[in-house]
């Protein structure tokens, strides 16, 4: 009776323990929040592919996609819409979450599409990090330049490419 008991254990905990897919409610859809304290890019609408930059490296993600929880790095997230078009989103910091139903929610501190973004103004804010980086005086300041800076210098390559 025991090793029957075990036996059942096993397989239940072994079924557990599998790994899937995200099964999609509606076959290959995916639903995508993306929202900012600045604005709501979108709010549940089917997309095709969306690529973010994590700070375990950047990655797309499609329908199905594995469960995931990421924080996202200063960098571009590029939505591809399903009539094709792209929308590229500068995205500060954050979180992106994969659900198991195939939906994503993108939590970004601050967001700005591409076209609005000012280079020169981005390259004047690189360097107003940049010194203060260089005169900070204690770590926790050092830490918060060292901050700017990584952020200043993501916009500048962002404006760039707009």
């Amino acid at each position: 009776m025991a090793m029957a008991f075990r036996n059942m254990l096993r397989n239940v905990s072994r079924r557990i323990q599998v790994r899937n897919y995200a099964d999609a409610p509606r076959g290959d859809e995916m639903a995508l929040t993306f929202a900012a304290g600045n604005k709501v890019f979108y709010d549940k609408q089917v997309v095709k592919q969306i690529d973010v930059p994590s700070f375990s490296g950047s990655f797309g993600i499609l329908p199905k996609h594995v469960p995931t929880l990421a924080v996202l790095r200063p960098g571009v997230v590029t939505v591809i819409e399903n009539d094709g078009k792209q929308n590229r989103i500068f995205v500060s910091s954050g979180t992106i979450t994969v659900n198991d139903d195939s939906s994503v929610q993108v939590l970004a501190e601050e967001a700005h599409p591409l076209e609005n973004l000012d280079r020169s103004a981005a390259q004047e804010a690189l360097s107003k990090a940049q010194s203060q980086l260089s005169s900070a005086a204690n770590d926790k300041a050092k830490a918060e330049a060292a901050i700017a800076v990584e952020v200043a210098e993501e916009i500048v390559k962002a404006a760039a490419t707009a």
